[in-house]
Order: structure tokens, then C-alpha cells, then sequence
């Protein structure tokens, strides 16, 4: 047996395996969805599908370093505290400086040294690292003093929401909001409160949906119009169908196109300048349609296997911060895949957010690969835990046998003796 044993081979394949499938696949899709409206620009078509392999290898370097690392290493409330800081900072740069860029009614991007990223995507990931670390170091007391347990944690994720929301990208704090309610369920709190905050949150969300598409044209400012249509069309969009309800019904034309075996890779009809986010925010709108229904359900089916399997390193894990940053992960990947499909369906408002792994997007493929990795770290030290301690029950087992052994030779000896006198 030998003594040490590398790190690889914990890796976990139910994890990487998906991750790996549904980022290569997203390269392709996003080629097929973008190229034809790039060779319409005289760009290069293969533009947009460059980009998110390169971001795709960037992923993967950094699964490869985060793999790497101890787990302890996460467990830094300092580095924690840094990285929140640093996160808002650059959220209120993006907002009231130069370095912030425009783009779908936000100023949701910055521009550093000609490189754009999406600071919410990394936000959603550094809030899941947050609240992991500080509802996993409070477990003594959150059960007999919640409030003082959430009090700094509903202050500091607030202050995310806030940041956020002034940008106005209202999908992305929709998420942290969703995100937290999650974690906070999963923290280890009375299940009265689980059961209670379930019922409050749905029933709140179908009423705030409805208020909002009866009386938000009053409420919301001129620079949040776009939030109000976007949720007066989502009930019925053909009532505006050259106008607000555009994306949404060339959507479900595009899945009507597509039925069951779809039109082929390449062959959509909708994604040439009917979807003008057909690379991003409606994405599988063109997978069903290229594809057909059965391989988009699928497609589903492994990324939904793949957020099981981190769910279940997350309940399965004995450390309660690896546990807590497992079901964040998993909660970010089940979220963004419901609002991004509930939402070119028509089962809820359009959010704006893109789906996991497939949709165009280096900010958001680097931040679910750095909870890809976070996963994978976790579930291999989980399992070299349990490696080590059935090795050392082994090794107490072998020991007891080998005791029993000699006790019953000296037995045997003592009655040979015993005989001969």
C-alpha cells in the first residue's frame, strides 16, 4: 500500500466530466449562434467562438490551480474579507467612473487594460465563499442565536445587493438575493424557519411578479423602464410583438422551429437577426432549435446530474465550510439554469442571465469554473478522508487480528505445557 497517493486520484469525474462536455459544446454552440451575424458585420465568424475557448482554457488553468491548493487555504477570513472589499470596489468603479461600460440598460462591465469582465459574475462566487465560511464557524450558536448570527451577514451581503443593483442589473441581484435565501435555509437553522422561508419566499415572488407588471410603469424610473416591459410582456409577449415581446416570441419560435430532433447544428433560422441575444441570454432557445427538444433535455440532464453530484459532495461532506460552499456552488448553478430557462420559456420575467457553460461569456465561464474547482478540491479531500480512515480501520482490524493471533498461540502454548505436566 503505498504512503502517499497523489491528489489525482480523488479527482472526481462526475464533476469534470460535465463540466468538460458542456464547455466544449458551448464553444460550438456559441460558433454556430454568433457566426452568421459576425459575417453579416464583416468580422471574422468565428470570432465570439475564439474568445470562449480561450476563456475556456483560462477556466481550466484555474480549476487546475484551485485543485492544487489545500482546502485551508479558503478558510482565510482575512483573504475573505479582502476579496469582498476588493468586489464592491471594483462594482462602484464600474459605476461611477470611465472604466465602467454600458451595455443592455446597465453599466455592468469594466474595461481594464482592454480586457472587459462582468464584476457581478465573480461577486456571486466570492458571496458563496463569504457566507460558507462565516455560518460554517457559527454553528454552535445558530441554533440559539440566529439573530446575532445573521446580523453582520445580512449587513455585508446587503452592501453586495446594493452594489449591484445601482448599477441597475437587477437579473444579477436576483441571484445573490437567491443565493443567499439557499445558503441561509442550508446553514443549519430550525427547519421550522426552512419550511416557513420557503413559503413566504414563493409566495412573495408571485406577488411581487404581479404587482410589478400591474403597477411598475408608475414605480420605476425612465432608466428602469426596461425592468417594468420586461415584465408586462412575460405573461403574453405577442401583445407587443414588434416591440418589448420581440425576444421572446422569435424565442419560442425558435423551440417551435427546432421540435423534437431539431433543424441541425447551424441550420436555425432565428438566430439571423430575429434573436440578437441568441449567443448569450437565449442560448438554448437556439440549442432546442438546432438540436431538437430531446438533446436539449439531455443537455439538461447532465448539467443537472452534474449540480446532484456537487449537491451531494456538499451533504455528504463531515467539514461544515466545505459542505456550505458545495450546495453555494450547486445552489448558483440550479439558480442561473432556472431563470435562465424559466425565462426564454416564458415561466417567469426575463433576468438577462446566461446559461451555465453554454451561453457566450468569459466572466461567467471563468466564475463557474472556479466553482467547478472549488467542488472538485473538496471532494477529493472528502474522499482522501475517507480513504485515510478506512485505511487506519484496516490497520486497527489487521492489528486486533494479529493480537487474537499471538493470545491464541500463547493459549495453544500454555495447554501443550499444561498437557505434558
Amino acid at each position: 500500500m503505498p504512503k502517499k497517493i497523489k491528489k489525482r486520484v480523488y479527482l472526481d469525474y462526475g464533476i469534470l466530466i460535465p463540466y468538460l462536455f458542456l464547455s466544449v459544446l458551448g464553444i460550438i454552440m456559441v460558433y454556430s449562434a454568433s457566426s452568421t451575424h459576425l459575417a453579416s458585420k464583416g468580422l471574422n465568424p468565428a470570432d465570439y467562438a475564439i474568445k470562449q475557448a480561450l476563456f475556456f482554457i483560462v477556466g481550466i488553468i484555474a480549476i487546475l490551480f484551485i485543485y492544487k491548493l489545500k482546502t485551508d487555504v479558503f478558510k482565510s477570513y482575512k483573504l475573505i474579507k479582502f476579496s469582498v472589499a476588493i468586489m464592491i470596489l471594483i462594482l462602484l468603479l464600474t459605476k461611477f467612473t470611465p472604466l465602467g461600460v454600458h451595455g443592455g440598460g446597465a453599466d455592468g462591465w469594466i474595461s481594464i487594460a482592454g480586457i472587459t469582465i462582468q464584476p457581478v459574475e465573480f461577486l456571486k462566487i466570492v458571496q458563496i465563499w463569504y457566507l460558507a465560511y462565516v455560518f460554517s464557524s457559527r454553528q454552535d450558536s445558530i441554533q440559539t442565536d440566529l439573530k446575532g448570527v445573521i446580523k453582520m451577514p445580512f449587513l455585508v451581503v446587503g452592501g453586495m445587493i446594493l452594489s449591484v443593483l445601482i448599477q441597475p442589473d437587477t437579473g444579477g441581484a436576483v441571484i445573490l438575493i437567491l443565493l443567499a435565501f439557499i445558503m441561509f435555509l442550508a446553514s443549519g437553522i430550525n427547519y421550522y424557519y426552512t419550511i416557513l422561508g420557503i413559503g413566504i419566499g414563493t409566495i412573495a415572488s408571485i406577488g411581487l411578479i404581479q404587482f410589478i407588471a400591474v403597477f411598475g410603469e408608475k414605480l420605476f424610473p425612465a432608466r428602469l423602464q426596461y425592468v417594468y416591459q420586461r415584465f408586462r410582456t412575460f405573461s403574453d409577449p405577442f401583445v407587443d410583438s414588434l416591440g418589448d415581446g420581440h425576444q421572446m416570441v422569435n424565442s419560442y419560435y425558435a423551440m417551435k422551429n427546432g421540435g423534437w430532433f431539431g433543424l441541425g447544428i447551424g441550420n436555425s433560422i432565428q438566430k439571423k437577426g430575429f434573436l440578437t441575444a441568441a449567443h448569450t441570454d437565449f442560448m438554448f432557445s437556439i440549442v432546442i432549435e438546432e438540436l431538437g427538444i430531446i438533446l436539449a433535455i439531455g443537455i439538461l440532464g447532465v448539467l443537472m446530474f452534474m449540480i446532484l453530484r456537487i449537491f451531494l459532495v456538499g451533504i455528504k461532506s463531515k467539514n461544515s465550510f466545505n459542505s456550505m460552499l458545495c450546495i453555494g456552488i450547486a445552489g448558483l448553478l440550479l439558480i442561473q439554469t432556472f431563470v435562465n430557462v424559466g425565462g426564454i420559456t416564458g415561466i417567469i420575467p426575463l433576468t438577462g442571465v446566461t446559461f451555465p457553460f453554454l451561453s457566450q461569456g468569459g466572466s461567467s465561464l471563468i466564475t463557474l469554473s472556479v466553482g467547478v474547482g472549488l467542488a472538485l478540491n473538496i471532494s477529493a479531500d472528502e474522499r482522501k478522508m475517507r480513504y485515510t480512515q478506512q485505511l487506519e480501520e484496516s490497520r486497527r482490524l489487521q492489528e486486533e487480528a494479529e493480537k487474537q493471533k499471538e493470545k491464541e498461540a500463547q493459549d495453544d502454548l500454555y495447554e501443550g505445557y499444561r498437557d505434558l505436566n
